[in-house]
């Protein structure tokens, strides 16, 4: 009687440590696929052992995203756009980064004044070339890595607030390591801050990417572009 008994607890013990253990598990292997793609890849590019060619890996990433969010029932996809929300918070948001560009303009004026507008003067339809292609072929599929898959992909480890926000943005920054100069990281922690903030608040893609878009074409306008060439290794300061 008592081994019957017994029976009920035991099949229960066994059932709650499978499903610890399946947590586990999931837990280790989102540890391991976070250190692979966001800290080994970038380090596999910056030391040359990969080619430092990152719009290709970029692009390949997106689309792996991309399908693994689209085959994820639990993903909602109206975040990859949601333009009512884009609508309603985008008058705070293009405040904001007025704001916040103003005071960057204002200190490439004071402090490499040789710079402020040197792409625009030495290559006008390059950068009008610029101006368009980057927020289609770079912003927005860095905003659907960093941001709709990050989130959603990562939420058992970060959690879905101020954490997540922050790892968000230091494994944004942390990536531009393949540049090579410390400017373009800590331009991208400070904006992937401002984008992973943004897409917390907003469940909106769009207005991430816009956000992001209007940075990049600003930084790229006042002269400070060449920090985030691949192409070039700049040793600032």
């Amino acid at each position: 009687m008592l081994l019957q008994a017994d029976r009920p607890v035991n099949a229960c013990c066994s059932l709650q440590d499978a499903v610890y253990y399946g947590y586990m598990e999931k837990i280790a292997w989102l540890v391991l696929e976070f250190v692979v793609v966001f800290i080994l890849l970038p380090l596999l590019l910056y030391y040359r052992v990969l080619p430092n060619s990152p719009i290709p890996f970029l692009l390949a990433l997106a689309l792996v995203a991309w399908f693994i969010l689209g085959h994820d029932a639990a993903f909602d996809r109206s975040h990859l756009i949601n333009a009512t929300a884009a609508l309603r918070h985008l008058l705070p948001v293009l405040l904001r980064s007025s704001a916040l560009c103003i005071v960057l303009g204002l200190g490439v004026w004071l402090f490499a004044p040789q710079l402020l507008f040197s792409f625009v003067r030495r290559a006008p339809v390059f950068w009008g070339v610029v101006m368009v292609l980057y927020p289609l072929l770079s912003v927005y599929p860095q905003e659907l890595i960093f941001r709709a898959y990050f989130f959603h992909r990562y939420e058992a480890l970060f959690g879905a607030g101020w954490t997540m926000v922050t790892a968000s943005a230091l494994a944004f920054g942390f990536v531009h390591i393949v540049l090579g100069n410390w400017i373009s990281v800590a331009l991208s922690t400070i904006g992937g801050f401002l984008f992973a903030l943004t897409y917390l608040q907003s469940s909106s893609l769009l207005l991430a990417s816009i956000e992001h878009a209007f940075f990049g074409n600003f930084i790229f306008t006042i002269g400070l572009g060449q920090f985030f060439y691949h192409g070039t290794r700049f040793r600032v300061g």
